[in-house]
C-alpha cells in the first residue's frame, strides 16, 4: 500500500509503515537539514523539501496517490510548554497548518489518513480547534462527497513499551463506515503481542540505554550486545553505531548537576535558574521512564535530561533510544538540528502499531 508522509521530519512516523509493508510515496519537511536525515536513511523515498503551503494546491498531489496519508502538523502552536513562552500563542499560524494537511487528502482522498499531536490539541480556544478539524474532514460539502469517519484517542507511550511518559492525540479518519475501531485496536495489540510478546511491557530507563558504552568525540561507539528485550528489538546488525556524543556543558552546569540526585531537580540547588521548564536540571533514574523527549534534551534546564549516573545530558543516541528508534537510524546535521529531530519525531514503535491498525482497518473491511 503506498503513503505520503506530510510534516514527515526525519521519519519516525514513516518507520513503522515501512516496518509494516507499506511503501511512502513521498514525504513533505520544510527544514532541509531534517529532510537530509530522511533522505539518508530512506534513500527511496521522493523527498519534497518544501513549505506544504507552498505544495497542497500545487499539482505535486493527485488523486489516488496513496491509499494511507501521515503526518502531524507541528504541535508548538497546540503545546502548553508553547503557552508560557509566547504571548498570543493561540493565533500561532502553526495552529491552521492542519488545514493544509486537509487540502493534500481532499485532492489525494486516501482511503484512510493518521494524524498525529499534542494532546492540547484536544483544548485549544476551549475545543474550538479540535470540532473544526473533525467538522471539516467530517462535512461531505468540503470532500466531494467523500467524507472521513473520524476516531480518536491519546495514547500514553508507556503502553507501548517505549521508556517515555509521552501523551500523544492520535486521530484516524477513513471512508470506510461502521469500523468497530475500539475492537480493532485491541485486536491488532492481541496480535503483535503474539508476534512480539514484550512489545507492550513497561520499559524503564536501564533498560533502553543500560547497555551503551562511554560517549565519544565523534559520537561513534562499538555496536554493543543488546541485553534486554528492548535493546534487542532496536539491535542492528552494525558493527558501529552512531549520534553517541555529549554535549559541551559550562563548569557552572557541571557543578550544578553534581548536587542533584536522583528524581531532583533545580529546587534543591537554592538558586535562580532562568528556565520555563518545571523539571529543569532533572536527574533521571535507572529504573523508571524519562520524561517526554523534547527538542532541548540536550540542555540541562530544558527539562529532566540528566543522565542517572553521569553528570551530563542525554546524548542523541540515548535519546533516540528512549524514542524507540532502532540503533542503525542515523541522525545528520548539527547538534541542534538533531535535538529538534528526535525530540518532535513520532516514536516508531507507536508508529508501527498505528501502521498495523491501519491494515487492519483496510483488510477486515475488504478495501
Amino acid at each position: 500500500m503506498k503513503v505520503v508522509d506530510l510534516f514527515a521530519g526525519c521519519g519516525g512516523l514513516s518507520l513503522g509503515f515501512i516496518k509494516e509493508g507499506y511503501t511512502i510515496e513521498k514525504a513533505v519537511e520544510f527544514d532541509p537539514s531534517t529532510a537530509n536525515t530522511y533522505k539518508k536513511n530512506h534513500p527511496e523515498v521522493e523527498v519534497i523539501v518544501d513549505d506544504i503551503k507552498n505544495i497542497d494546491n500545487s499539482g505535486v498531489f493527485k488523486l489516488g496517490d496513496a491509499d494511507v496519508i501521515i503526518g502531524g502538523p507541528p504541535c508548538q502552536g497546540f503545546s502548553m510548554a508553547g503557552a508560557r513562552i509566547r504571548q498570543g500563542f493561540i493565533d500561532d499560524p502553526r495552529n491552521n497548518l492542519f488545514k493544509h494537511y486537509f487540502n493534500v487528502v481532499k485532492e489525494v482522498k486516501p482511503k484512510v489518513f493518521v494524524m498525529e499531536n499534542v494532546k492540547g490539541m484536544q483544548t485549544m480556544q476551549g475545543g474550538k480547534i479540535f470540532e473544526e478539524i473533525k467538522n471539516i474532514f467530517s462535512n461531505a460539502d468540503m470532500l466531494d462527497g467523500k467524507p472521513y469517519h473520524l476516531y480518536y484517542r491519546v495514547v500514553k507511550t508507556i503502553e507501548f513499551g517505549i521508556p517515555q511518559m509521552r501523551e500523544r492525540l492520535i486521530i484516524i479518519g477513513t471512508t470506510i463506515e461502521n469500523v468497530d475501531f475500539d475492537k480493532l485496536w485491541n485486536d491488532t495489540k492481541d496480535e503483535m503481542r503474539e508476534e512480539t510478546p514484550s512489545f507492550f511491557d513497561v520499559v524503564s530507563v536501564f533498560d533502553a540505554i543500560g547497555n551503551l558504552p562511554a560517549v565519544t568525540s565523534d559520537g561513534q561507539i562499538t555496536n554493543p550486545v543488546p541485553q534486554t528485550e528492548y535493546e534487542k528489538y532496536l539491535a542492528c546488525d552494525l558493527k558501529t553505531i552512531e549520534n553517541h556524543t555529549q554535549s559541551k556543558h559550562s563548569d557552572i552546569a557541571v557543578e550544578r548537576m553534581k548536587r542533584v540526585n536522583n528524581g531532583e531537580n533545580f529546587t534543591v540547588l537554592d538558586e535562580e535558574i532562568k528556565s520555563v521548564h518545571s523539571g529543569a536540571y532533572g536527574r533521571l533514574y535507572w529504573d523508571e521512564q524519562a520524561s517526554t523527549i523534547t527538542t532541548r534534551f540536550d540542555t540541562p534546564a530544558g527539562g529532566r535530561f540528566i543522565h542517572p549516573i553521569e553528570n551530563r545530558t542525554l546524548t542523541p543516541r540515548e535519546a533516540a533510544r528512549i524514542q524507540s528508534f532502532p540503533d542503525d537510524f542515523v541522525f545528520y546535521g548539527a547538534k541542534r538540528s538533531i535535538s529538534r529531530q528526535i525530540g518532535n519525531a513520532v516514536p516508531p514503535k507507536v508508529s508501527y502499531f498505528l501502521a498495523r491498525l491501519t491494515k487492519n482497518i483496510l483488510q477486515r473491511n475488504r478495501i
